[in-house]
């Protein structure tokens, strides 16, 4: 498993890759990260080569490149199933991809309105059409989830979902988005946990700045 390389961008900025880099250092699933920086226009050429897409994140495995971080979790996943990145339950583990994928697909107001950035300080901005309807959604997740699995996480021990979910706890924080008590006991959870700590750490140290994700 140490033959695993994932790339990733800024970890200040890059939500993407912060999804499989939390999920598998959580899980304790050895790989060797591979930073490379976003240029101009929060992209950068060298992406086209390391990954089909020209975007990171991507993982190398030997030969193999895995894009998107969904299917990368879900490889890894299958790899190491002993690591528990995705509940035992089947019940569970159906709904934990349910809502990975309604991450994965929808929210698009509050992504584009709160880029995810670890260093801003917290105050909140204007928000467009869209993004209250997206914050109570998730909220809704957030609070059916942990009354089922009696938490702390989503599904009781930290897994995938948490993961995919991971960039939101930053923008609630950063945008100052959200006040209920059973969102913020699961926000504190998550950033008080060592594979957060961990990226936050790395993220506040980074001088480079993205124009484009300074909202």
């Amino acid at each position: 498993m140490s033959d695993l390389i994932l790339y990733i961008a800024n970890k200040n900025y890059s939500s993407w890759s912060f999804r499989p880099w939390i999920a598998m250092t959580a899980a304790g699933v050895p790989f060797r990260e591979e930073l490379v920086r976003f240029g101009e226009g929060a992209t950068n050429p060298k992406f086209r080569e390391i990954s089909p897409t020209g975007r990171v994140p991507v993982l190398h495995h030997g030969e193999l490149r895995i894009w998107e971080s969904l299917a990368i979790i879900e490889y890894v996943a299958e790899l190491s199933p002993q690591a528990g990145l995705w509940p035992s339950d089947a019940g569970h583990r159906a709904m934990a991809r349910s809502i990975s994928m309604e991450m994965l697909s929808g929210f698009r107001a509050l992504r584009g309105a709160c880029p995810m950035n670890m260093r801003r300080p917290v105050r909140a901005i204007d928000l467009p059409e869209g993004v209250e309807a997206d914050v109570r959604r998730i909220e809704q997740i957030w609070r059916e989830m942990r009354a089922l699995s009696g938490g702390p996480f989503l599904f009781g021990a930290f897994s995938a979902a948490d993961a995919m979910f991971a960039p939101v706890v930053n923008r609630f924080v950063a945008y100052d988005l959200v006040r209920e008590a059973d969102t913020l006991d699961y926000m504190a959870a998550m950033r008080s946990h060592p594979a957060w700590l961990a990226w936050e750490q790395a993220a506040l140290a980074e001088s480079w700045i993205v124009p484009e994700d300074e909202a």
